[in-house]
């Protein structure tokens, strides 16, 4: 009797690690499916910030390009302010401004209110049109750009950091030589000298010197552009009125004229 209740002691005990086990491999099957779907729910996630880059490509078409093309210089792709080295580059240029609310997507005619939520359709529909080959972030030189300017609606006073503005204006200087190589002419070379002013000299705990000292592309105000459609619209609203106030003084003296003239025939001899 105790040998058949040992054994089916043995037995009920077999069937419980048995058990345990199965349920240990069923957890860690399903943990393993779960940590693959999410895997997969993130394969397209790009480790390059969209916000920055879209600051230092502003910077550079502000700050930089029109002094640029003054001189009339291409940029070669190796400088890594080229165009085409911006991730994004292509889906900006498929971002179609309607109205002052409204945003279209040029790949798909997609409408939204404002540009932000056209970014997340971008990132959410259109992940695949991004070219992630190759390393082309235009966010990793913001640190020698001033970005956080840009981006910062409110300047804020932070203590500067030797170590950060020491990094910051060894990659500004590195841009500054591949993108403007002072042995390819006169006009690289002048372009390497402003953009060190530009740019580089700020990356100081010295505080004295500005970003964006040697100035910016020159835009024209909303008042300026309303004033100059007004004189527009106006300006042959006035010339007709001349014309036809002269015309007006004209058949007036012709009438005046006209007048004197019946009155002397009815004069008496």
């Amino acid at each position: 009797m105790k040998m058949g209740r040992r054994s089916k002691g043995i037995a009920f005990c077999v069937l419980c690690i048995s058990l345990c086990l199965r349920i240990v491999q069923g957890y860690k099957e399903s943990e393993t499916m779960r940590t693959l779907k999410l895997e997969q729910g993130d394969s397209h996630e790009v480790h390059c910030s969209r916000e920055r880059s879209q600051a230092a490509w502003k910077i550079i078409e502000e700050y930089l390009k029109p002094f640029v093309e003054k001189e009339r210089y291409q940029i070669s792709r190796r400088c890594r302010l080229h165009p085409d080295n911006d991730l994004y580059r292509d889906q900006e240029q498929h971002k179609i401004h309607v109205d002052l609310n409204e945003w279209q997507c040029g790949y798909c005619r997609k409408r939204f209110y404002t540009e932000k939520y056209l970014d997340r359709h971008f990132d959410n529909r259109h992940y695949d049109l991004l070219n992630t080959s190759h390393s082309r972030c235009l966010a990793d030189v913001c640190g020698a750009l001033h970005c956080d300017l840009v981006m910062d609606s409110m300047p804020r006073k932070t203590k500067c950091n030797p170590a950060a503005a020491a990094r910051n204006h060894h990659l500004c200087e590195s841009l500054a030589d591949s993108c403007f190589p002072v042995n390819q002419g006169p006009s690289a070379s002048h372009l390497h000298e402003f953009f060190l002013r530009q740019f580089c000299d700020a990356h100081a705990c010295t505080g004295g010197q500005k970003p964006f000292s040697r100035g910016h592309r020159k835009t024209r105000s909303i008042f300026y552009l309303s004033i100059s459609i007004l004189t527009l619209v106006l300006l042959p609203l006035f010339y007709i009125f001349i014309y036809m106030h002269q015309r007006g003084i004209k058949g007036g003296t012709v009438e005046l004229k006209r007048i004197s003239k019946s009155v002397r025939k009815k004069k008496p001899s």
